[in-house]
């Protein structure tokens, strides 16, 4: 049951995480596979979300985020996407891969906090 109750956390965190750090990311990916208890992979995430983003983190994860659209966008979504990508305003750009998921019923996203901004 705590297992279960760490993926859906992760589940939840995983790009808010990505958003923040890279190197958290990865850590907290290792001790998942590594079975790692909810209070350890709670308090990983707690501390990459004090982290404050790089432009460098925050591309990466929206750029992951678009992976789950890019094959299925409008040519007008990927124009709009590649604007906002190039710019640093990514509570625009998240906003953006919130409606994204929304109108293509991803719910994997819509369950992750990152969109919840």
């Amino acid at each position: 049951m705590d297992q279960k109750k760490t993926e859906i956390l992760w589940r939840e965190e995983k790009y808010n995480v990505m958003f923040h750090s890279q190197n958290y990311y990865n850590a907290i990916r290792q001790a998942m596979k590594d079975k790692g208890a909810y209070e350890e992979i709670s308090a990983l995430i707690e501390q990459a979300l004090n982290l404050t983003p790089t432009e460098g983190s925050m591309r990466n994860a929206c750029q992951h985020m678009w992976g789950y659209f890019k094959k299925v966008a409008t040519e007008e979504e990927k124009k709009q996407y590649e604007q906002l990508i190039q710019t640093t305003s990514f509570s625009e750009l998240l906003t953006f891969l919130r409606q994204l998921a929304e109108k293509y019923g991803v719910t994997y996203l819509l369950e992750s906090r990152v969109l919840e901004r």
